[in-house]
């Protein structure tokens, strides 16, 4: 027998981005930001949830005043809004207005520090 240990990093806070088809600066975002969003220590903090407006809004975001704009990003921890980017400003500004949201996430008490990794460890007979 032996022990297998895996590393999962737990995300409480994610960023949702409201889209829909045809949406020029969403495809605009696709190719400045999306490729990399995950690799940014910001997307490891909020990893990006992505929900079109012309589908039925999931049951664990029926907190959410859903705009008619898209893109629209918010930023959630823990059920609850944090702020939103409404549009995409281009790559610089969209950095320096998440930036911002995510220290306002950090100052308002909801995710005080980068979520640790933890580990879990499997027994694996063998």
């Amino acid at each position: 027998m032996f022990i297998l240990s895996v590393l999962t990093n737990a995300h409480a806070a994610e960023l949702v981005m409201f889209e829909q088809a045809g949406c020029v600066w969403c495809e605009t975002f696709d190719r400045e930001i999306a490729p990399i969003y995950a690799k940014r220590g910001e997307g490891q903090r909020a990893p990006l949830r992505r929900v079109n407006i012309d589908h039925p809004l999931p049951s664990d975001l029926a907190f959410l005043d859903v705009e008619r704009l898209t893109p629209l990003f918010v930023l959630i921890d823990k059920g609850r809004e944090v702020g939103r980017i409404r549009g995409y400003p281009g790559e610089e500004h969209f950095w320096g207005l998440l930036g911002a949201l995510i220290k306002k996430l950090d100052s308002v008490g909801t995710g005080g520090e980068p979520t640790p990794l933890l580990e879990k460890s499997l027994r694996v007979a063998g």
